[in-house]
C-alpha cells in the first residue's frame, strides 16, 4: 500500500509551537517509519526543515517538503486544497492520512483523518471567528467523507460522535504514548545543578501549558492563594508556557492576590528541559477545562510525580486514578487536593509510584502500530 501523511504541523524548531499536535505528528513519522515493511511506502508531506537523523529516508519511508512556507495557516490552506490532491497523484497514493482534521475536498485517495480535539465546538469562545468557522466547517465535511477518524482518546471519540453525527464505528481511539525522555531522575547532583542554573525555587507547585483560558489557570493561582493563606506553605507556584491568547487575566489575578513575588513566570520551556522541571516539582497541577488527552500529566507521572488535575474531558482517562482529580471549577476543591498532598507524605508517595506504573503502560510505538492496523483495515475493504 502506498501511503501519503499531510504533516504540515510538523513543526522540528525548538519553540512554544513545537508541542501539542506536534509531538503526535512527530512521534507518529518517527515509529511509522521504524514499521514500515517492503509492503508499504510511506511519504509524509512536510514544511521545509533539515530532517533530523530519526526522520532520515529509507527504502519505505520518505518526506516531501514543501518550498512554500506552509507554517503560515493560510498558505498551508491553499497547500492542502489545491496541491495535496496533484501531488498525492503524482505518488499514486493508496491512502491519504490527514494528521489534522481537514482533507482536502478533492481527495484521490481513500482517507483517514486524527480528530485531536473539538474545543473549537465545545469552547468555540476561545477561537476567531474565521478560524472557527473554517475548522467547524471543513471538519463536518471531513468527517463525513473520510473512510476513518482517529481519535487520541475515548473522550473525543464520543465528541466526535455527537457533535459531529458520524457512525461510531468510523471512529477509532488510539491513545497517545510518553516519550522515554520523561523518567524519575535518580542523580541528586543532576538536578540541584539544574535548580542552580535556572534559579528553580527549592520547593514549588509545576503547571506547564499554554497561558489560555482553557487552561483554567486563574482558578490555579486562586486555589495556590487559599492554600498559601490557609496552610502558610513555603512552596511558590511555577507557571510554565509560552502566552496563548487572553492570558493578561492570569498576570492581573497574581496582581490583584499579591502574589508578584510567589508566582514565577517561565514563558516557553525548551522540550528537554521538561523531565527536569517535572522532577525537581513538588506537585504538577494541571486544571484544564478541557483537553483531548493531556500529555503534561502523563510527563509527570513518567517522572514520579504527583499530579492534581481535572475530573473532566480526557483527563480522567488517562490518569486513571493514579492522580487526585477534581471539578475544574471548583477552586475548594482543588485547594484541597493540593493540601491533602501537601500534608500527606505517604499520599504523595502512593501517588508518585501509581503514576509510573499507570505512565508505564502508553507508548507511541503501540500508538503507531495501532495507527497502522486502521491504515490496512481501510484497505481491506475495497
Amino acid at each position: 500500500m502506498r501511503i501519503g501523511l499531510n504533516a504540515q504541523l510538523l513543526y522540528l524548531s525548538s519553540s512554544y509551537r513545537a508541542a501539542g499536535i506536534h509531538r503526535y505528528i512527530h512521534q507518529l513519522l518517527v515509529h511509522l517509519r521504524a514499521l514500515s515493511s517492503p509492503d508499504d511506502r510511506m511519504v509524509a508531506f512536510t514544511g521545509r526543515w533539515k530532517l533530523p537523523p530519526e526522520l532520515e529516508p529509507t527504502p519505505h519511508f520518505r518526506l516531501s517538503q514543501s518550498s512554500l512556507p506552509t507554517w503560515k495557516p493560510a498558505v498551508r490552506i491553499l497547500w492542502e486544497q489545491l496541491l495535496q490532491p496533484p501531488a498525492a497523484i503524482r505518488e499514486r497514493l493508496d491512502l491519504l492520512h490527514s494528521l489534522s482534521y481537514v482533507q482536502p475536498m478533492l481527495c484521490p485517495a481513500k482517507s483517514v483523518v486524527t480528530m485531536l480535539d473539538l474545543s473549537f465546538l465545545r469552547m468555540p469562545e476561545n477561537f476567531n471567528r474565521g478560524n472557527r468557522a473554517y475548522l467547524a466547517t471543513m471538519t463536518r465535511l471531513t468527517a463525513h467523507r473520510c473512510r476513518r477518524i482517529i481519535t487520541i482518546s475515548e473522550s473525543t471519540r464520543q465528541d466526535v460522535i455527537s457533535y459531529l453525527q458520524v457512525p461510531p464505528e468510523k471512529v477509532v481511539p488510539i491513545h497517545l504514548g510518553v516519550d522515554e525522555l520523561f523518567r524519575k531522575v535518580e542523580d541528586e547532583t543532576l538536578l540541584a545543578r539544574f535548580r542552580e542554573e535556572h534559579q528553580v525555587p527549592e520547593h514549588f507547585l509545576l503547571y506547564l501549558g499554554t497561558l489560555e483560558p482553557r487552561k483554567n489557570v486563574e482558578r490555579l493561582v486562586e486555589a495556590y492563594a487559599q492554600v498559601k493563606r490557609e496552610s502558610g506553605i513555603p512552596h511558590k507556584l511555577v507557571l510554565g508556557g509560552a502566552k496563548g491568547w487572553l492570558y493578561d487575566r492570569i498576570f492581573a489575578r497574581v496582581r490583584q492576590l499579591g502574589l508578584e513575588h510567589e508566582v514565577v513566570f517561565t514563558s516557553y520551556i525548551p522540550y528537554d528541559e521538561l523531565p527536569l522541571w517535572y522532577n525537581c516539582a513538588d506537585i504538577f497541577i494541571y486544571p484544564s477545562l478541557y483537553e483531548g488527552f493531556g500529555l503534561p500529566p502523563l510527563e509527570a507521572m513518567a517522572c514520579g510525580t504527583p499530579v492534581v488535575t481535572s475530573s473532566v474531558s480526557s483527563l480522567p482517562e488517562v490518569v486513571g486514578s493514579a492522580a487526585l482529580t477534581v471539578d475544574p471549577l471548583d477552586v475548594d476543591a482543588l485547594s484541597s487536593a493540593i493540601r491533602r498532598i501537601l500534608e500527606d507524605p505517604a499520599l504523595a508517595t502512593q501517588l508518585a509510584e501509581a503514576g509510573l506504573q499507570r505512565a508505564a503502560t502508553f507508548s507511541w510505538r503501540k500508538m503507531a502500530e495501532r495507527t497502522l492496523e486502521v491504515y490496512h483495515d481501510v484497505q481491506r475493504e475495497g
